[in-house]
């Protein structure tokens, strides 16, 4: 069969068998794919639409800050999606936060319903923790249990609810390497040694000034024994297991600040000054 060419010829290829059996194969495989996640499309994913079941799964979390007077409960209702399936989803639905305190009620009931239409909305939710931790209070921030710091009452919330959300899986924490908990370790240890060393050192002294005084009296009183037991004991820490002389890392927000070697070493994340 003979084919006229009215343009130029720019370039050519000779194709083979082969090549039309790929040809075949790829124009049958759209509806092979097709077949393969028609199952998918049976997945409920979360969306403004989805009614309220009458019973939610929910847990409750206390804050007590110093900036209020009373505690804050803040509790999170989750919604359970394709219960019973492979394919099951936990994911927050409602937001509440109940206080004796009404001097914040205002902001507070237009919170829990902003978050809670949020969440409705379905998507990717996760956005609003990182939102919310940004918020700083203009008279300055505190310090929560463990010395962890919070810039303000809204950032502790954020912080409950970016704990939630790592429960239920929505959010993963990252993990540290092997090796990355070994250096902490390994830094914890030879900060513990360091403060042990000069607590005696320190202690040394203390002891022999109180046993002076105790060889001018006379040795029935019994009161150079009393004086020996006495010793200098390192200064307790009031952030958790850190020292209390530990200050605030920029990285994990923590109390774990410390000066090891002449560099800041941070004894939760690991975090150095020094790379």
């Amino acid at each position: 069969m003979a084919v006229k060419i009215d343009k130029k010829i720019k370039g050519y290829s000779v194709i083979t068998p082969d090549d039309k059996a790929r040809e075949a194969a790829a124009a049958k495989a759209p509806v092979a794919v097709a077949l393969d996640e028609s199952p998918a499309d049976n997945i409920v994913h979360m969306h403004e639409r989805i009614e309220r079941p009458e019973v939610l799964i929910g847990s409750t979390y206390k804050i007590k800050s110093p900036l209020v007077e009373h505690a804050f409960y803040v509790t999170i209702n989750d919604i359970v999606l394709n219960q019973g399936t492979e394919h099951e989803l936990r994911r927050p639905f409602e937001i509440f936060i109940n206080s004796k305190s009404m001097e914040h009620f205002q902001w507070i009931v237009a919170l829990t319903r902003i978050m809670s239409a949020v969440f409705r909305k379905g998507g990717d939710v996760t956005f609003i923790v990182d939102e919310m931790k940004a918020v700083f209070d203009p008279k300055g921030g505190y310090f929560k249990a463990g010395g962890v710091y919070m810039p303000s009452l809204v950032a502790e919330l954020g912080s409950i609810v970016e704990d939630h959300m790592k429960s239920i899986g929505l959010l993963q924490d990252p993990e540290m390497s092997a090796h990355q908990r070994a250096l902490i370790a390994e830094k914890r240890k030879q900060f513990e040694e360091r403060s042990k060393k000069n607590s005696e050192v320190n202690a040394a002294p203390a002891k022999s000034a109180a046993l002076a005084p105790s060889l001018s009296q006379s040795e029935g009183e019994g009161q150079g024994g009393a004086a020996l037991d006495v010793a200098v004991a390192p200064e307790a820490a009031d952030n958790g297991s850190f020292p209390a002389s530990a200050t605030m890392c920029h990285k994990c927000s923590t109390k774990a600040l410390v000066i090891m070697d002449g560099c800041q070493t941070c004894l939760n994340c690991g975090y150095s000054k020094c790379g």
